[in-house]
């Protein structure tokens, strides 16, 4: 994946050599001269030394041909201007940005960021989901990121076409909240059939985030 990222202190930092590790191809965007040298150094990436509000910045870092944009800076109003232009300017695929105040999340949302989270363990985990091709929506984070409201739309050719949720086995930790369809709600039963195309939003536990998104990403054996 092409990654940029936009904050390159304590938190971008930590999170850049947490996503070094998968060997993604990575650009960095910090203002401070004199930590982008020493990131630079140590890290052996690309760093780009200026303002990630500014739209001159951010196509100097290739964030038009980003996989994915992440704004970690210590501003949210920093976070949300950058992520806005990667996402409606640059047209980056996914955007995720931290929320240094929770109460910002939802605001987020609202203006158009994918991932909106406040803990830099859940956006590590999104880029790795994001490596799997998975495709989700983090509603929310509970209990400091300890717990999960998830919300994934099933394919159309989903292994999941046409079974009773009483007969599929949930991932446990893991619970099914509503299924929206041709956007009405549903608060299943376990009589409920699910279809491609169906929302699926549920809670789950941390450990149980990755078996649950396998489950609704799985798709029909060939024929």
């Amino acid at each position: 994946m092409i990654i940029v990222v936009m904050g390159g202190g304590k938190v971008g930092e930590s999170l850049t050599r947490r996503i070094m590790e998968d060997q993604h191809e990575l650009t960095l965007i910090e203002t401070d001269r004199d930590r982008c040298v020493r990131l630079a150094n140590e890290l052996d990436i690309e760093v780009i030394c200026g303002d990630g509000t500014d739209v001159r910045v951010l196509e100097t870092a290739g964030v038009g041909d980003a996989d994915c944009f992440i704004a970690v800076s210590g501003n949210d109003a920093d976070n949300i201007v950058a992520s806005q232009l990667a996402k409606n300017h640059f047209g980056a695929k996914k955007v995720v940005a931290r929320a240094n105040d929770p109460r910002n999340m939802e605001m987020m949302h609202v203006l158009g960021v994918d991932y909106a989270v406040s803990s830099t363990e859940i956006i590590a985990r999104i880029i790795e989901q994001e490596a799997n091709l998975m495709e989700f929506h983090l509603v929310a984070s509970l209990n400091k990121g300890k717990g999960q409201i998830l919300s994934v739309k099933l394919e159309a050719n989903t292994a999941l076409e046409g079974r009773m949720v009483k007969d599929i086995v949930f991932p446990k930790g893991s619970l099914l909240i509503s299924v929206v369809r041709r956007e009405k709600l549903i608060i299943p039963s376990g009589t409920t059939v699910l279809q491609g195309g169906d929302e699926i939003i549920a809670v789950c536990e941390e450990k149980a985030a990755g078996s649950l998104l396998k489950l609704l990403h799985e798709e029909k054996a060939a024929q």
